[in-house]
């Protein structure tokens, strides 16, 4: 076959949209996760991206493109309830532990009303998998979960799937095999079992739960966070609309009230901090070069990081909020150097001071005016910082680009009332109680 009759690989971005026509909700969100075509999962999984810390939905675009449409919704719907319940970001299972808590997972959100006839089952499979098996979801009330009712939460299942292989431990005398053994499919963990050994019949997670539990804390602090903004704005459009699809007014009430969490902003400014540093390798005898000990000195690594701090000078950064702020920064001043930038609708190059740990150095409101971005962007674009965080009330058009990360800061007013959309953090300052 010629190269310019090779088959298309399939595209889901190109696809979603007519995907989940009919469901406006999980349309409205699918806008928000990244969607990246992978060969190194047999199927489809989500984790929370490490490097953008945001959720990402990965899938095989062999595998999705076999299934036909209302599969490949289910498919979608499923993954995305994976993150909306927070099995993403949750604890890993202990040992051995894995395969059930992972179906599980699958049971509580396959049991949803929403989910009936859209994944592949007994009377309707899906393709093959690499087993050798044709694809099939783990479904209350079918196979070997014949017994199990539907719509029950995850921790239930997770409690009647350890009595289930409790019991075929001792009905085998104790020599049963509850996690089996086999080739797998889903996670690629090899723990699809198969034979009288196995409480579930052979039956495992199609999608890859492989990540889940990863990821530094503070990276999925502000996956959550902006999760939590993406759930939101999902959610208005639905309810604008008066349409959310299939989904229950049960589960409605369930989503509202998870997007209602706090996110600490001290985690998520410590992260911007550290992923802004740069690294500086310096020559030093005093460390011992492990390849040549006695040729060559060693090497001494040292992060550090230039950020700039913007303070919007209208009166909406109130005195508490800025006191707050900075008595964070003190706890921050070893990793890096911050640049105190007022300004209005220019930047107050006369005001502007290199804060340090320690220093008593009150930062009041120096400026008056209408308020800019733009002014406080070209200063620090033009000197090479390496973060910059704006501490304002949103209320001002949106900003040229930014040659370096940027964090704006804001009360909840300000989040709620922002005058632009941005892909960028926003981060709630949240008073202590």
């Amino acid at each position: 076959m010629s190269d310019d009759t090779k088959p298309i690989p399939f595209n889901l971005n190109l696809h979603a949209a007519r995907l989940l026509m009919r469901e406006p909700f999980f349309a409205a969100l699918s806008r928000r996760i990244d969607k990246t075509p992978t060969t190194s999962i047999p199927t489809a999984g989500v984790r929370v991206n490490p490097e953008r810390a945001q959720f990402e939905l990965l899938y095989n675009p062999e595998f999705m493109g076999q299934l036909k449409d209302e599969h490949k919704l289910g498919v979608l719907m499923h993954e995305f309830y994976h993150i909306i319940f927070e099995h993403v970001t949750g604890r890993k299972p202990a040992d051995g532990l894995k395969r059930i808590d992972n179906i599980a997972m699958d049971l509580a959100i396959n049991g949803l009303p929403e989910m009936k006839g859209k994944l592949p089952c007994e009377s309707d499979p899906g393709p093959m998998m690499p087993n050798g098996e044709p694809m099939k979801g783990c479904l209350p009330g079918e196979g070997p979960f014949a017994e199990l009712p539907a719509g029950k939460t995850y921790e239930w299942y997770l409690e009647a799937l350890k009595d289930m292989a409790q019991e075929q431990e001792e009905g085998d005398g104790g020599e049963g095999e509850g996690e089996g053994q086999g080739s797998g499919q889903g996670d690629g963990s090899g723990q699809q079992g198969q034979g009288s050994g196995d409480p579930f019949g052979g039956a495992d997670s199609f999608d890859s739960h492989e990540e889940f539990g990863e990821g530094e804390s503070t990276t999925t602090e502000i996956a959550k966070e902006r999760l939590k903004d993406s759930i939101k704005k999902a959610a208005e459009e639905a309810e604008k609309s008066r349409n959310w699809g299939s989904v229950s007014s049960q589960m409605r009430q369930d989503i509202l009230e998870r997007i209602q969490t706090k996110i600490d902003w001290r985690k998520v400014l410590r992260y911007f901090v550290k992923t802004s540093q740069r690294s500086d390798k310096r020559s030093t005898p005093r460390r011992l070069n492990k390849r040549f000990p006695k040729v060559h000195p060693g090497k001494r690594v040292t992060r550090h990081a230039k950020i700039a701090i913007s303070i919007d000078q209208s009166g909406s950064v109130d005195d508490r909020m800025l006191s707050m702020f900075f008595s964070e920064l003190n706890k921050l001043a070893e990793i890096a150097e911050f640049t105190v930038i007022p300004f209005d609708s220019e930047v107050g190059l006369d005001k502007i001071y290199v804060w340090k740990k320690g220093q008593n150095r009150k930062t009041e409101r120096v400026m008056c005016g209408g308020t800019c971005f733009d002014a406080p962007t070209r200063y620090v674009n033009k000197h090479n910082f390496d973060g910059h965080i704006i501490l304002t009330d949103m209320c001002a058009p949106k900003p040229i680009p930014s040659k370096c990360q940027r964090m704006w800061m804001t009360d909840q007013q300000g989040k709620d009332s922002q005058y632009f959309t941005t892909n960028e953090r926003v981060i709630v300052i949240e008073p202590d109680i």
